[in-house]
């Protein structure tokens, strides 16, 4: 399925282009919601593409300048490719991800969520690591949920194989199924369905 690209003029500012199409393509899906970065190491982890996506909410009274309910929401993904994987190297970027949420979320009465994203890029997935990765998840309430909380998700993509894994919340799983047409969104009764129906 062909994708029509960006024209020069929607690309946003900054963003980089990788030599490796398939992560390539992906970033045309990703650059309009994510702060995109090429070829960065986290504690000695490479990763051929990382991102950064900022939601901010609030409610207002009568007007704009009285706010309350103020809440962020942060996503930080995590892209790399192998020439495989085990179940050990998931459980790596699992314990990277609570070591990155101990410096990067800023637990008080506006964090309402921060989400770490790794997606690792191979040949094939294993039984063992498509087992893992299906029943995965980790969320960890701070100061039991006053102060929101933090998941790791996970997410494990053959691209040539046209098929992949992923935990259960992890949302950005349709940017990584280049093989499969972009759904559109059909309203906020189809979003619900099918967050509570998988």
């Amino acid at each position: 399925m062909s994708e029509s690209r960006p024209t020069e003029e929607e690309l946003p500012e900054e963003v980089p282009v990788w030599e490796d199409e398939y992560v390539d393509r992906v970033s045309d899906r990703l650059m309009f919601n994510y702060d995109l970065e090429k070829d960065q190491r986290v504690r000695g982890e490479p990763f051929t593409l990382t991102g950064t996506l900022r939601m901010e909410s609030h409610k207002q009274f009568l007007h704009p300048s009285i706010r309350y309910g103020h809440h962020e929401t942060m996503e930080h993904l995590f892209v790399q490719r192998r020439d495989g994987v085990r179940v050990s190297d998931l459980k790596r970027l699992v314990s990277l991800g609570h070591d990155l949420a101990d410096e990067r979320v800023e637990a008080d009465e506006e964090h309402f969520g921060t989400d770490f994203t790794f997606v690792v890029l191979v040949p094939e997935i294993p039984a063992d690591v498509r087992e893992f990765v299906a029943d995965f998840k980790d969320r960890t309430l701070l100061k039991y949920g006053y102060y929101g909380r933090y998941e790791i998700h996970l997410l494990v993509v053959a691209p040539e194989r046209e098929t992949m894994v992923g935990s259960r919340n992890a949302d950005v799983q349709d940017a990584f199924r280049l093989w499969e047409p972009l759904e559109r969104d059909r309203g906020l009764v189809a979003r619900l369905k099918r967050r509570l129906l998988g």
